[in-house]
């Protein structure tokens, strides 16, 4: 079986002899999209794969939310070449549908153009790109179009369970990921149903979730993360947590009884 590091090298040979192909014999073959998870946000959590294709991107896009920092850009600061082309996708913060559709239908025609060009694009995803990732609808825009990686990265859900030393499910278990944004009738009647619930998301829910929570009586198996794997990072009992959370927070709790044990 290939280790790791073979399986890179192999992937990483392909993509430079399909450049030299394109170099030699003129022709005009469109760049690979990469789609790329950087993991929670500790830059030491990506993959390798990750970190040699952005080291070697000639073009990386991102996305921003309003017109912030990039915190996906940040995980992998100290891996983009100072002369790389950047590619920014600002996303506004909306509860409408239609401002962040249009900055996707930006952000794909202007890493389409790079792609006709034959460049290769690296997209930066913190997390993994497929799991409540912004890169899935770049993805359903140039997918049919292009030739398209996915990457993926540690996930905040497995990157927060690690941090609190919480085993999140065990064998026949089922695990329900829950956004913080759904109602709260929608968000009782879920987590009352569940084993073991991760509800993500939570910033200015914060209040609504505990309310939640609390009436279920479950208050007590309950933990709250947020930041995982930063300096910032904070790890409490969902009882003594903060007032107020931000965007990058979660909880997490089992109704099992030990099964691991």
């Amino acid at each position: 079986m290939a280790t790791a590091d073979a399986c890179d090298t192999v992937e990483l040979g392909k993509t430079m002899t399909m450049r030299l192909r394109r170099e030699f014999s003129g022709q005009d073959e469109a760049g690979v999209l990469y789609g790329v998870g950087l993991g929670p946000g500790a830059p030491d959590l990506m993959t390798l794969r990750a970190a040699r294709l952005i080291k070697a991107a000639r073009v990386i896009a991102y996305p921003t939310l309003a017109g912030a920092d990039s915190f996906a850009r940040s995980i992998a600061a100290d891996l983009i070449s100072a002369d790389a082309q950047e590619i920014m996708m600002d996303v506004p913060m909306s509860v409408e549908r239609a401002p962040a559709q249009a900055a996707y239908d930006a952000g794909a025609a202007a890493i389409a153009a790079a792609l006709d060009q034959g460049q290769d694009v690296v997209f930066l995803c913190e997390g993994d790109p497929f799991f409540y990732g912004s890169f899935m609808y770049l993805f359903a825009r140039l997918s049919e179009r292009y030739r398209v990686e996915v990457v993926p990265g540690v996930t905040s859900v497995t990157a927060c369970a690690a941090r609190a030393g919480m085993p999140l499910a065990a064998r026949n278990e089922r695990l329900t990921v829950l956004p913080g944004p759904l109602p709260a009738e929608a968000l009782r009647a879920r987590v009352d149903g569940a084993e073991s619930v991760v509800i993500m998301k939570v910033g200015r829910h914060l209040p609504k979730i505990r309310g939640v929570i609390d009436d279920l009586g479950l208050t007590d198996v309950a933990v709250y993360v947020e930041r995982a794997t930063l300096a910032e990072e904070v790890v409490l009992p969902l009882s003594q947590a903060p007032v107020t959370a931000p965007y990058n927070s979660m909880i997490m709790l089992t109704k099992g009884a030990d099964p691991w044990l």
